[in-house]
């Protein structure tokens, strides 16, 4: 008897125009922000992972998690997967504050920080934890 395993793993791959120079970037909050919220849910948290090439062009992009109103649950293992799979030299985090307010919870601090410890033993940066809410987005590498 054979055990046959199936690896499932649901990435959106951005489309560029004819040039990669014209493939949509990740080197600001806003540029992020605006990518994010073609996926993520407005009426309950969600959690996406830009995956970037080295030059931060977005190559792809993974909802990983929809959760409740006011939370969901992410594992590092979950993150990386796809951006392992993905070749990305750098990711993105991004997710979403349905309430309208962006700034980070002590819970979205703990998490960045254990997904950027995961990040350096793979050698994929974590560039930035980007939180949308409404129209308002909070970049939590650049603390506004």
């Amino acid at each position: 008897m054979s055990s046959t395993m199936k690896l499932r793993v649901n990435v959106v791959t951005v489309e560029a125009p004819s040039t990669d120079s014209a493939a949509p970037t990740a080197q600001n909050p806003e540029h992020v922000a605006a990518i994010a919220r073609a996926v993520l849910p407005t009426d309950r948290e969600g959690f996406a992972v830009l995956h970037l090439d080295s030059r931060l062009r977005v190559r792809s992009i993974e909802l990983v998690s929809i959760g409740t109103l006011d939370y969901t649950v992410v594992h590092p293992r979950e993150v990386f997967k796809a951006a392992i799979l993905q070749n990305a030299a750098s990711i993105v985090l991004v997710h979403n504050h349905p309430s309208g307010d962006t700034t980070p919870s002590e819970e979205d601090q703990h998490l960045t920080d254990r997904i950027r410890k995961a990040g350096e033993l793979l050698g994929i940066d974590v560039v930035d934890h980007v939180i949308i809410a409404g129209e308002n987005h909070f970049s939590m590498a650049r603390g506004r």
